[in-house]
């Protein structure tokens, strides 16, 4: 997927990516989520979500009586790309792309 947000390209086809989570829901199913995050050439993050009519991603047509699946790229501070890895216990991605981040406790 492609978009371009603020004057800025996001890519999934040419970003690296750091990690994906699913909520293990199968492809029709309302509730299903999907988000992996990238990190582009130049070094920004995004996060590329998808999921049905139930989740974040869901759109609406018909005039907002329907909704459906959807998907969308939202750009992601380097704080709130931390965040998400933490959130989704991910810690050999924050050790690798974020050392300076992780000291020991």
């Amino acid at each position: 997927m492609k978009a371009i947000i603020d004057g800025k390209r996001y890519n999934t086809e040419t970003a690296e990516e750091i990690a994906s989570w699913s909520n293990g829901c199968g492809y029709g199913d309302f509730d299903r989520c999907e988000e992996t995050l990238y990190k582009t050439k130049s070094g920004a993050f995004f996060l590329h979500g998808s999921g049905g009519a139930r989740s974040a991603y869901s759109t609406s047509s018909e005039g907002g009586r329907t909704l459906g699946g959807g998907s969308a790229i939202r750009p992601m501070t380097r704080e709130e790309a931390i965040e998400w890895l933490e959130s989704h216990n991910e810690p050999e991605a924050i050790e690798k792309h974020f050392p300076d981040a992780v000291v020991d406790a």
